[in-house]
């Protein structure tokens, strides 16, 4: 599903230049929960936004889903991540004014889906994560938790194959970021969804069926067994 060769960026402010990633190679299959480890500045946020084609890489290759992300124009790459890959990020990125299901129906008013099938689609994402009763409230109006339950729903909402999680449960305290995960779990479990999520804790790693870890943009050697 997910293919990454030799993958190098480099970001340069001034004259210093800060190897984030540095010739790093691996492949997800159709269906798994890979974890990317490493500590903060580890690269984990680079590899996420290349993979998503948020970024360019300076070399290397990446494939999601039969697409050459790295080949893609601006357009190809729009259509990507509308309709291939969701994502979800530490920080929610939900929209203040609009309620849970209104920010859950974005990315169908995007696509254009016709107004009974988005209420429908909206209506069944929010019973998964477990926030029917709360659909009208407004992102303020909910906690830390259930906001990113309302993210990871809106993030499904276009049926990705592909799911992108950068720190999901970096905000929440450690119970609600198991929950979290366990969601994500079961959401790859459940819908065949493959999923890569960046976390640095240790407490997360365990509900991921396979885990890589960087340091200092580098894949470390060995890594990419399943988790026991």
């Amino acid at each position: 599903m997910i293919t990454v060769e030799d993958l190098s960026k480099t970001y340069r402010t001034g004259h210093v230049e800060v190897h984030a990633l540095k010739d790093v190679s691996f492949t997800v299959p159709e269906g798994e929960l890979l974890a990317v480890k490493g500590r903060s500045g580890s690269g984990k946020t680079t590899l996420l936004n290349l993979i998503g084609g948020l970024d360019a890489p300076e070399a290397g290759r990446v494939v999601v889903a039969e697409h050459e992300v790295t080949t893609l124009g601006e357009a190809g790459l729009q259509r990507m991540r509308r309709e291939t890959v969701g994502f979800v990020f530490q920080s929610f990125g939900l929209i203040p004014v609009l309620s849970a299901a209104e920010n859950v129906g974005v990315a169908l008013r995007l696509t254009r889906t016709p107004a009974r099938e988005r209420e429908e689609r909206v209506r069944l994402l929010l019973a998964m994560v477990g926030l029917t009763d709360h659909a009208r409230q407004r992102p303020y109006e909910l906690s830390g938790g259930q906001q990113q339950r309302v993210a990871i729903a809106r993030a499904l909402a276009h049926r990705p194959r592909v799911l992108i999680a950068d720190e999901p449960t970096g905000q929440l305290d450690s119970e609600t970021a198991q929950s979290i995960m366990q969601l994500i779990h079961a959401v790859v479990r459940d819908q065949g969804v493959t999923a890569v999520v960046a976390t640095h804790d240790p407490m997360l790693i365990r509900h991921a069926d396979r885990v890589i870890e960087l340091s200092d943009g580098v894949l470390v050697p060995g890594d990419g067994v399943p988790v026991s």
